[in-house]
């Protein structure tokens, strides 16, 4: 093997390394439905880094599985050890909590007339999260989703082979 084909061969490795590494941090999500609007559009896609429960701040626009296959990108309202938002959001059955049980997040959608978030579910498992927004992708110009960001909105999603989650207003994925 000669020094070429050999250079070659690592260059050609690394890229592959690096590529599955994004893989493995990153997502491309599609928004489906009007839950995100104004913020998010249908057809907009957003780049979700992921992350844990720890790294998530009110404000962040969150990916979460939702039931079986399915995703929603809603805002997170309140962590853990936060107070609950007086925005009619039910916890556990008999509980009578005044802060975010560990775990557990409060997520809402920016359009509540077309959002199930936790107005309608309550507490929703920190275990569920897939990452946070980071970016806007396409189309429209790019938007940070930092914890600066104002508000973000609802839906839920369906993902097509090789290109990340699909998400729609009704929470609902297709793989």
């Amino acid at each position: 093997m000669t020094a070429v084909a050999l250079a070659l061969a690592v260059a050609v490795g690394a890229a592959a390394g690096g590529w599955a590494l994004l893989r493995r941090r990153f997502v491309a999500v599609t928004v489906e439905g009007l839950s995100m609007r104004p913020t998010l559009e249908p057809g907009d896609r957003v780049l979700v880094r992921r992350a844990g429960l720890g790294a998530v701040r009110p404000g962040h626009v969150v990916v979460l599985g939702a039931s079986g296959a399915d995703l929603m990108i809603k805002r997170v309202a309140a962590v853990p050890g936060d107070p609950v938002p007086d925005l009619g959001v039910t916890g556990v059955a008999g509980s009578d909590d005044r802060t975010v049980p560990p775990g557990r997040l409060v997520v809402l959608g920016d359009n509540p007339a077309f959002s199930l978030d936790s107005r309608r579910l309550g507490y929703l498992p920190g275990e569920r999260l897939l990452g946070v927004v980071v970016r806007r992708l396409s189309p429209g110009s790019p938007q940070d989703f930092g914890a600066r960001a104002p508000g973000a909105r609802a839906a839920g999603g369906t993902t097509r082979a090789g290109t990340g989650p699909r998400v729609d207003g009704e929470g609902t994925t297709q793989w």
